[in-house]
């Protein structure tokens, strides 16, 4: 079973593995701007923040030997995340568009540091 603590560990995980990949995703597009010297720079830094706190959640949550075995697409509104942990699996619902707002705040607010 998750713990509260660890249920928030893990919620700003999957926040930032959703905003790696998105911003992974993007990055191509980005490259074919005129003024790609402006932005390409923030986005590799952004990415470099990210990146280090996700793998840093990463080995925190390792640590209490949990992880996330996978997504899965329940509807175009909601999506499952399966969590082993070392009870059992569990399963947690999540609403697409929340996290969508969620990813983009967190952008935001690294943006802003």
């Amino acid at each position: 079973m998750i713990n509260p603590e660890q249920r928030q560990l893990l919620h700003k995980f999957l926040l930032l593995e959703l905003a790696v990949k998105s911003l992974q995703i993007d990055y191509p597009q980005v490259e074919q701007f005129k003024m790609k010297e402006v932005f390409l720079p923030i986005m590799d830094s952004l990415l470099k923040t990210l990146r280090h706190e996700y793998f840093e959640l990463k080995r925190q949550l390792g640590q209490q030997r949990i992880r996330v075995v996978g997504w899965t697409n329940v509807d175009e509104y909601f999506s499952d995340v399966q969590v082993a942990t070392a009870g059992d699996d569990v399963v947690l619902r999540y609403a697409n568009q929340a996290l969508k707002t969620q990813v983009e705040e967190l952008l935001i607010s690294h943006q802003n540091k």
